[in-house]
C-alpha cells in the first residue's frame, strides 16, 4: 500500500508530484538547496526566498512555506511577501485560492490574503483547480467542492454541491487544473475524471468530458496535471505524458525522474541526479539551469 508514504511529512502540492517542483497556468517554481526560483513561460528563473520546503503557485501568485512552518504569498517581489498562515505542514495553492494543512491534521481554506478557516480535519492531502478544490483524509477518502460543470466530481453530478461530497476512497493524492482531475490510488492506479477535450484523461471522455472517474495508468507513485496534458512518475523512476502536446494514450518521455509538474503547456521535471528539464507543448527535453 502507498498509503503510508503520504501520511506525516507529505507535501500537499500545486500541479505537482513533489514538494520541489510547482507549476500552474505560465507561472513556475523550484527549490535547490533551500532556495526557491520563479519564473513565468520561458524566462530565468530569478531566486526568490530561502530556507524553503515547498513551492506553490496560482495563475497571479507565488507561495512558499519555510522551514519554520510560515506559508508565504507574494506577486512580483518576495520581499512584498504577506504572512497568510503559520504552522503549516504543507499546502496547495491554485485559481480559487489557496488549502493549507496544519501539524494537527487540520485544512484551511483562504483567498487571496483574507484570514483563513478551518474546513476539515485528520487530512492529509489537498488540491485547489480552476473552481473545483479536493481534499483526502487519513481514511482515503477523496472529499471534492465546487464546480461540477464539467464532470470535476467524478460521481456524475454536473450541479456543484454546498458542501464537499465523498466521490473516491483508497485515494492516497490529488490534482486538479482546468476543469478536470486525477487521483492516485494506494494501488498505484490513476483515475481522472472532467473536461477531456484535449485528451488529460487519455481516452476516458476524450472530446469532451468525463463525469465519472476512470482509470488511465497503472504502477505510479506520482501524478500532475497541466491545463491540457497530464504526467505520471512510474515506480522504476520513468516519466509518463498524455494530452495536448502528447499522444492521447500514455508515453514514457524520460527516465530517472524523482518529481514532475505541469502547468498551461509546460512540463518541468527534476531528475535524480538533481536536474531540472523542461517540454514546452510537448517539445524538449531541454535543462533549466538554477543560478544564485
Amino acid at each position: 500500500m502507498l498509503l503510508a508514504a503520504f501520511l506525516p511529512g507529505s507535501a500537499v502540492l500545486a500541479d505537482s508530484s513533489g514538494d520541489q517542483l510547482a507549476a500552474y497556468y505560465d507561472r513556475q517554481m523550484a527549490i535547490r538547496g533551500g532556495i526557491a526560483y520563479g519564473w513565468i513561460g520561458s524566462d530565468r528563473p530569478t531566486p526568490m526566498i530561502s530556507d524553503v520546503l515547498q513551492v506553490g503557485v496560482s495563475k497571479d501568485a507565488y507561495y512558499a512555506l519555510r522551514r519554520d512552518g510560515s506559508l508565504l504569498t507574494w506577486t512580483a517581489s518576495p520581499a512584498s511577501a504577506t504572512l497568510l498562515m503559520r504552522d503549516v505542514l504543507s499546502f496547495a495553492a491554485g485559481n480559487s485560492g489557496w488549502l493549507a494543512i496544519n501539524r494537527t491534521r487540520s485544512l484551511w481554506q483562504g483567498s487571496g490574503r483574507e484570514p483563513p478557516r478551518k474546513i476539515a480535519e485528520r487530512v492529509i492531502a489537498a488540491a485547489v483547480g480552476d473552481g473545483t478544490d479536493y481534499y483526502i483524509t487519513q481514511a482515503g477518502e477523496l472529499y471534492v467542492r465546487g464546480l461540477a460543470n464539467r464532470g470535476q466530481y467524478g460521481d456524475g453530478r454536473l450541479l456543484a454541491a454546498g458542501e464537499f461530497v465523498k466521490t473516491a476512497s483508497q485515494v492516497v493524492a490529488v490534482r486538479a487544473h482546468t476543469g478536470h482531475a486525477l487521483y492516485l490510488a494506494s494501488s498505484g492506479e490513476v483515475f481522472g475524471t472532467g473536461g477531456n477535450v484535449n485528451g488529460p484523461l487519455s481516452r476516458h471522455g476524450l472530446g469532451d468530458k468525463a463525469t465519472s472517474w476512470g482509470r488511465i495508468f497503472t504502477g505510479a507513485k506520482g501524478v500532475a496535471t497541466g491545463a491540457a496534458h497530464s504526467v505520471a512518475i512510474r515506480e522504476d523512476g520513468t516519466l509518463w505524458a498524455w494530452g495536448s502536446g502528447f499522444a492521447v494514450e500514455p508515453t514514457k518521455i524520460a527516465e530517472q525522474v524523482v518529481t514532475v509538474a505541469a502547468g498551461n503547456g509546460s512540463t518541468i521535471a527534476l531528475s535524480a541526479d538533481g536536474k531540472l528539464w523542461a517540454w514546452d507543448g510537448g517539445r524538449g527535453p531541454r535543462q533549466i539551469v538554477l543560478d544564485r
